[in-house]
């Protein structure tokens, strides 16, 4: 269940990447439905996919507090 769970907040983050503010809401949200060790994985991939988005890097704030 966690599986399906972080590959669904990857893919409403990959559709909402076009609006930075959008993007950190869903972040919040998935920040709180997350279990932690899906938070590392998340970090991980946030750092991987916002390399091409350096729009949406003010958003990592949200996720390394």
């Amino acid at each position: 269940m966690s599986k399906i769970m972080f590959d669904y907040t990857k893919s409403v983050l990959e559709r909402v990447s076009f609006d930075p503010v959008l993007f950190c809401k869903e972040l919040e949200k998935a920040i709180r439905t997350l279990l932690p060790f899906e938070l590392d994985q998340l970090r991980e991939w946030l750092f991987d996919f916002t390399i091409e988005k350096p729009e949406l890097k003010q958003c990592l704030i949200i996720v390394n507090s």
